[in-house]
């Protein structure tokens, strides 16, 4: 069974962006940007060249609709 979580090979012309929820007062966010298959997720406060997850986008579909859930 897969896990939905692919091995980053992260694309250099990727559009990042931050939560509408983010404020820039030093809390704890992430940067997400996708593409038509992958969605990738980082530390807002380390940037680029910071480790990051490269998930499935069905997969994060599933996780964010748990999430809204409250599972």
């Amino acid at each position: 069974m897969s896990t939905g979580v692919t091995s980053p090979r992260i694309p250099a012309d990727l559009a990042w962006f931050t939560s509408s929820y983010s404020n820039n007062a030093g809390g704890e966010c992430i940067e997400c940007a996708r593409t038509l298959e992958t969605v990738y997720v980082r530390d807002s406060k380390r940037g680029p060249g910071s480790p990051t997850l490269a998930v499935r986008r069905d997969t994060w579909s599933r996780f964010i609709a748990s999430a809204i859930d409250g599972r």
